[in-house]
């Protein structure tokens, strides 16, 4: 695990970005500061051991019931599921309170074949590259 960020005093689900934007949502489940989320059906915040829909990086630990505070939009640091071929790619979470490379999707124009494509499950870019899981990385959240 390499701290990339030059600012090894900040913990996973830290921001020093004076913009961010923080919500609180009420915690389906335990959740791990520095986590990503997914927002619920039911307006909760869960931390998902998948690789669902990105909602925001958790900045406070919660248990269920608990208000937890949720940085929707702003830096913060994160730890990268693996390598991240290069800074600026898009992130998704990658599951265990980590974020992967949303990967591109190749769209068929000539209308022979259809595909999906994850729009819902972008968290944000990547602001650093990351060589290994385990990596802590800044990240543009809503970005």
């Amino acid at each position: 695990m390499t701290d990339k960020t030059g600012k090894p005093w900040m913990a996973a689900g830290e921001t020093d970005d004076p913009n961010s934007l923080i919500e609180s949502y009420e915690a389906e489940g335990a959740i791990t500061k520095g986590s990503p989320v997914e927002l619920t059906n039911d307006g909760k915040v869960s931390a998902t051991a998948t690789t669902w829909y990105g909602f925001g990086i958790a900045v406070k630990s919660a248990v269920d019931g608990e208000q937890v505070p949720i940085l929707r939009r702003g830096r913060v640091k994160v730890v990268a599921n693996g390598a991240l071929t290069a800074a600026g790619v898009a992130v998704r979470n990658g599951g265990n309170g980590k974020v992967t490379e949303l990967n591109d999707q190749a769209i068929d124009e000539s209308g022979e074949a259809s595909y999906t494509i994850y729009m819902s499950r972008k968290l944000g870019k990547a602001l650093q590259k990351a060589d290994a899981d385990g990596d802590l990385i800044f990240i543009e959240a809503g970005a």
